[in-house]
């Protein structure tokens, strides 16, 4: 697994798979839908999926001496590798703004959501649609990757939406809590967003497998 994972790191990957882990520094911008980091990261992979797709990345990885399940999981490892570096990136952005910036103007003056810990749990669940969504849309043909990315963009900035709309209805202002204000609750809608995100993805490569066997290369 080792060896697929660095063939998907050095010959499948986009460049901008890897640049684009950098746009996790939008949760420092305020006065921006701090969400939106986590789409572009998405598509830095959908760009590493239209790249693999072209040089017919697919066939010669089932050419390899390895089951079909191992195409799927090394597709999937590449994924979260990816993800979860972007969420690193995040969260040394929200320690930043519930810290050090806490009492920070711009942030305080800002109407749409805060960058604490319900925002990464919303990041992760905005990566674990990707998941479900596109990566293991994509197994079902293993080539066409339009619509599946479609569906997953209507679907994410909904969701997008709702996250950046929630803490504006009453009762619910504590979503956008600065600093250590509501820590506990905080915590618990971070893992929240940890379960399904790590609930989506393994559903997601689940999924994947049984669809990229039905597949006659």
């Amino acid at each position: 697994m080792s060896n697929i994972m660095l063939k998907e790191l050095k010959l499948s990957a986009s460049p901008l798979a890897f640049i684009f882990i950098l746009f996790g520094a939008m949760f420092m911008l305020p006065g921006y839908p701090v969400l939106c980091g986590a789409f572009f990261i998405t598509l830095g992979l959908f760009q590493s999926f239209q790249t693999a797709r072209e040089a017919n990345d697919i066939v010669f990885s089932a050419l390899l001496p390895i089951a079909k399940s191992d195409v799927v999981k090394g597709k999937f490892i590449f994924v979260c590798f990816i993800e979860l570096c972007g969420v690193v990136l995040m969260l040394i952005s929200v320690i930043i703004r519930m810290t050090a910036l806490a009492d920070a103007g711009p942030y305080r003056a800002n109407a749409l959501m805060n960058a604490n810990l319900f925002a990464l749990g919303a990041a992760l669940v905005i990566f674990g649609l990707f998941n479900w969504i596109f990566v293991s849309g994509f197994f079902k043909t293993a080539y066409k990757i339009g619509r599946p990315f479609v569906i997953y963009i209507i679907v994410s900035f909904v969701m997008i939406g709702v996250f950046e709309a929630l803490h504006h209805f009453p009762g619910l202002d504590a979503l956008n809590a600065f600093g250590t204000d509501s820590i506990g609750l905080q915590l618990i809608l971070l893992i929240a967003g940890i379960i399904i995100y790590v609930v989506m993805t393994v559903l997601s490569y689940k999924r994947a497998c049984r669809l990229f066997e039905t597949i006659d290369l």
